[in-house]
């Protein structure tokens, strides 16, 4: 039965299926269960139907995108959990030693890695002590600034990081499932919107 109250906009949204089809829910967060039936239509495609159905047509397109947007985050992250998960890394500490294994020294200050990172000063804090813990990175005091703290890779970080990108690279990162040129295309679109949003200069 359809239903008629409206759909409501959530992180883990219901959206009804066109009529005749099975039901099936949107999940914006994680990948698709693997308990979960393969729908045979494209959730994205019936809420924006609904949403020009309920009169919204001038929000339907971008929710569309926005929607999608999170969908396909969600897709990714999964793939890439998957692949890290063994290493026990998230992609969060995976980034920082990246970024560290990047640098002359392998060293960065705590500031600059976060800022680097874009993320917020206690999220790499947060990253770095597991990292810490785990003896893939050292923190001690900057040298020529005493309020600073810097990060520093270890031997052991290096390898870790080294086996996580390359895993990486043979199975998400080589075939995102975007052929003909189009993976470059979409980083070029959503270039636009992160500059549009000030996530650079």
């Amino acid at each position: 039965m359809k239903d008629h109250s409206g759909p409501r906009p959530r992180p883990e949204a219901r959206r009804e299926p066109a009529s005749g089809e099975e039901g099936g829910v949107l999940r914006l967060q994680g990948g698709r269960s693997s308990t979960s039936p393969l729908l045979a239509f494209d959730p994205v495609a019936e809420a924006t139907r609904q949403w020009r159905e309920h009169g919204w047509a001038d929000a339907a397109d971008g929710m569309a995108t926005v929607t999608s947007l999170m969908r396909a985050q969600a897709i990714v992250q999964a793939r890439v959990d998957d692949v890290l998960r063994p290493l026990q890394l998230s992609f969060a500490r995976y980034e920082l030693l990246v970024l560290l294994s990047f640098t002359r020294r392998g060293s960065l200050p705590m500031a600059k890695a976060g800022a680097r990172l874009q993320v917020h000063p206690a999220s790499v804090t947060n990253a770095a002590g597991r990292l810490e813990a785990a003896g893939l990175v050292v923190r001690c005091p900057h040298p020529d600034d005493g309020r600073a703290v810097l990060v520093e890779i270890t031997d052991a970080g290096r390898a870790v990081a080294a086996e996580a990108t390359g895993r990486l690279n043979r199975e998400v990162f080589s075939s995102p499932d975007l052929g003909g040129g189009r993976a470059a295309e979409l980083v070029a679109i959503l270039r636009d919107l992160r500059r549009a949003a000030g996530d650079f200069a």
